[in-house]
């Protein structure tokens, strides 16, 4: 929404997904499901509908990637559902190899992104996904902000040449929009007006950032909110915006290789301003485990923290 508040609760946004997949399938008999031995109670629906379609390869995650491939190379629209740290760290090798090298249009579905799965320790905490991802030849990286925007990819899914990674969280949050956006590959959406500064986020740190906008609004700074959800290609459009005005970046990723960093890239190769400030995940391992909540407020990615370091940043560059 353009006054910057969030919708109904909607969907989980796994749910909008498998809800969707299996709509897709319904007109689509190439796609096929993979998960890893995850996923239940939120893949039923394709997996009862479609049986001869999904596919569990159990805990083996180099192996699902490498039968993914190969679906891929006879025709097959292959969507892989798992937990992001073990479908992007433990197979990077394969996904480098059998998917990237050879361009698989091989859709990797991350969930839980950042601190979503936080009591579990740092195994759980995909803080650096993006940034290994982002960095592989014809990989293209999403990372949609709730359920609609979620909805509003499936069709660009497992199309076109290359792997896509779609990073998810796994908790249900309110959704931004009000209806399906309009959104792709190399689009963004802004979510907020303001003329002050813009914060520009991904994921659900987009609901964080909106909240951090109305505190701004309160002391007097007019913030605009836009959801990157494609960080792989980025949207040419947030160049124009670096242009106009003060820009922060948000992400619940580490600030080495993130949102932050591919727009700070972006702006250096159109010699535009970067961005005034990268708020982000620091460059170091969480010490404790906790929820996702805890976790961000350690980071200083809530509301309160984001408010303050973007007035700090805006008085050193008055």
């Amino acid at each position: 929404t353009r006054d910057g508040a969030c919708g109904a609760s909607g969907l989980a946004v796994r749910t909008a997904l498998i809800d969707e997949l299996t709509r897709l399938a319904a007109t689509d008999p190439r796609v096929v499901l993979i998960v890893n031995d995850v996923g239940f109670s939120v893949v039923e629906p394709f997996q009862q509908r479609f049986p001869e379609r999904f596919i569990n390869a159990g805990v083996a995650e180099a192996n699902m990637i490498g039968v993914a491939a190969g679906l891929a190379l006879t025709g097959h629209r292959v969507f892989v559902y798992a937990i992001a740290p073990f479908t992007t760290y433990r197979c990077l090798e394969q996904i480098r190899l059998d998917l990237c090298r050879t361009r698989m249009p091989v859709t990797l579905v991350g969930l839980g992104g950042g601190f979503t799965y936080g009591q579990l320790g740092t195994t759980h905490h995909p803080t650096e996904d993006i940034a290994m991802l982002r960095a592989l030849p014809g990989m293209r990286v999403f990372a949609p902000c709730d359920s609609l925007e979620t909805r509003a990819l499936v069709p660009y899914l497992g199309t076109g040449e290359g792997p896509i990674y779609l990073r998810l969280e796994k908790a249900g949050q309110p959704d931004v929009h009000t209806a399906v956006p309009r959104v792709g590959p190399a689009q963004s959406v802004r979510v907020r007006e303001g003329a002050d500064v813009t914060l520009v986020a991904c994921g659900t740190m987009v609901q964080v950032s909106l909240a951090a906008a109305r505190r701004l609004e309160a002391r007097g700074v007019q913030a605009g909110v836009i959801s990157a959800v494609s960080l792989k290609p980025l949207d040419p459009a947030l160049i124009e915006e670096l242009r106009m005005r003060p820009v922060v970046t948000v992400e619940e990723h580490s600030i080495v290789g993130g949102l932050g960093a591919a727009l700070a890239e972006a702006a250096a190769d159109a010699c535009v301003p970067t961005p005034r400030l990268r708020i982000g995940v620091p460059d170091t391992y969480a010490e404790v485990a906790g929820d996702q909540g805890y976790l961000r407020s350690l980071a200083g990615l809530t509301e309160e923290g984001i408010e303050a370091r973007v007035i700090a940043a805006l008085d050193r560059g008055a």
